[in-house]
């Protein structure tokens, strides 16, 4: 090197101050590399430089910076151990070659090089790295060059492992930034409520699910105390089970009837585990899983079940009964011919008659709510077969004094059975009437729905339905009605008619305004 009085002494202090300014401001580690050779280019005066840090996975001393070099040099694979630069990093102590010539293990660097000298780079005691230079001159170096750079180096391998750490921080905080980022899409995403509670029952986290089962979002739970935002918990006991779970650090799950904030009635199943530190339970992570729907559809396949078992003995009840009677029936037949009968018996034979008459409607719904006709679809204009209905049933109308009125829309053809709707709409109709025995308005209409539905409204402004009883409207065997008047299977029958179509019936109704059925039926 040039220059190596008081000047080079200053120049040196120079650049450590700048090396210590590059340590404060730079964390960018390729960018503080480069800054290091430029100080030292400048401070030294060399012609060439290069650092190599230690790989510690591979024992290689990969280039991280240089000038003066050769891409072919500086790619050169390098091990510790191997060459000057690779002794350096094995021993941790400079070495310094006036002649290449006398170094049978020199690894070419610069074209032509005569010496060379190599110092490490040392932070926390260790080994990170080497700073080399070399030069075409023999003696270029000497030993009094050695302590100064050697400065140089330590304060250089300081800001590179600082650097170094910085960069491991933050990746390391950016994993667990995408791990807590992916945490909470799983929690945002997952299909059940998932909620976390502190030691203290404190609202740690809350699901997107959670804010539709409960309607209560999530910025309006967090921190707050569980059981005072929902003190229901207490009357169904879930509190128990969730402090059995923060004391023994075991987990529980249970099945409850819960009642929301709306009012809903829910069926839920829960699971509650323990959230550890260690040893410690520090809070518990609980799981809900709306169970509504699946029970609704178990009950409906319970109920189906049994109504279809109801069914078959009705069937065979129906068979048995009809036998006899038939036989009772061509008796009766038989005594009203007789021309001498006394008025007394022929009024019982007459009674006899009118009772088995009636004993044969009520055979005669039983088998049909077991054991119905095929449903034979084919295209059908929906507003000719309430037409029809209306046609037949246009006496009884007028002799309860009820006023009809129409309302059709233009509707697509439908794949339906005809007969089958007729029968829905008959019995529909008659039970409107029956509603309004002193007379009223019957509003018949229907009308298309996007193009893909069609509803068909039938209004009357009669009694109205009760609520308790609406509950069991299209159960079988349910009447309103007295003995004489319904066997209670038709609305049940109209029910699995609409199914069959696939479509559904609903009932609206006011006590004392009146009942409206709506039938929707698919137009495909």
């Amino acid at each position: 090197m040039k220059d190596r009085g008081i000047g080079q002494s200053d120049r040196i202090i120079k650049a450590l101050v700048d090396i210590g300014q590059q340590l404060a401001s730079t964390i960018d580690l390729e960018e503080l590399l480069n800054r290091i050779l430029q100080i030292s280019r400048e401070v030294f005066c060399f012609e060439n430089a290069i650092i190599r840090l230690v790989d510690e996975n591979s024992a290689r001393l990969l280039p991280a910076a240089s000038y003066g070099y050769t891409e072919e040099a500086v790619d050169k694979r390098i091990v510790v151990g191997q060459g000057i630069m690779g002794k350096v990093a094995q021993t941790g102590q400079p070495i310094l070659v006036v002649d290449l010539a006398q170094s049978p293990d020199y690894v070419p660097g610069i074209q032509g090089a005569r010496s060379e000298l190599a110092v490490p780079l040392v932070a926390r005691d260790r080994v990170i790295g080497v700073f080399n230079v070399e030069s075409p001159r023999p003696h270029a170096f000497v030993a009094e060059d050695i302590a100064p750079l050697m400065t140089m180096a330590g304060q250089a391998a300081i800001a590179i492992e600082n650097a170094r750490l910085y960069q491991n921080l933050r990746a390391v905080s950016s994993r667990f930034q995408e791990l807590s980022q992916f945490n909470s899409r799983i929690l945002k995403s997952a299909n059940l409520g998932i909620y976390t509670v502190d030691a203290q029952l404190q609202v740690t986290s809350w699901n997107r699910k959670m804010e539709e089962m409960s309607g209560v979002g999530e910025d309006q739970v967090l921190g707050k105390d569980l059981l005072e935002l929902f003190p229901v918990l207490v009357e169904e006991g879930f509190d128990e089970r969730l402090l059995r779970v923060l004391e023994r650090g075991e987990p529980e799950k249970l099945r409850l009837a819960h009642r929301n904030l709306r009012g809903e009635l829910r069926f839920q199943k829960r699971r509650i585990a323990p959230l550890k530190d260690g040893e410690t339970t520090t809070g518990a992570v609980v799981i809900v899983e709306d169970i509504t729907e699946f029970k609704t559809l178990m009950d409906q396949t319970i109920q189906s079940e049994k109504l279809a078992e109801v069914g078959r003995l009705s069937a065979g009840i129906a068979h048995e009964v009809n036998n006899p009677l038939a036989v009772i029936s061509y008796a009766a037949q038989l005594l009203l011919r007789e021309e001498q009968m006394p008025p007394f018996q022929k009024e019982l034979a007459e009674r006899i008659e009118s009772e088995v008459e009636r004993l044969k409607t009520l055979t005669g719904s039983l088998l049909s709510f077991s054991r119905a006709k095929e449903t034979r679809k084919r295209e059908t204009e929906l507003n000719e077969v309430l037409k029809d209905v209306l046609r037949l049933l246009r006496y009884e109308l007028n002799k309860n004094s009820i006023q009809l009125v129409e309302c059709y829309g233009d509707l697509p053809d439908i794949q339906a059975d005809p007969n089958k709707l007729k029968q829905v709409f008959i019995n529909l109709v008659m039970n409107a009437t029956h509603a309004m025995k002193g007379g009223g308005i019957l509003k018949v209409s229907s009308l298309c729905i996007n193009g893909q539905e069609v509803e068909v409204s039938i209004k009357d402004n009669g009694t109205g339905i009760p609520e308790d009883v609406l509950e069991h409207i299209f159960d079988p065997f349910f009447s309103t009605k007295s003995e004489a008047e319904g066997t209670g299977l038709g609305l049940y029958i109209c029910r699995n008619i609409i199914l069959e179509h696939e479509g559904r019936i609903a009932i609206d109704s006011v006590p004392g305004e009146g009942t409206t059925f709506r039938i929707v039926l698919p137009t495909g």
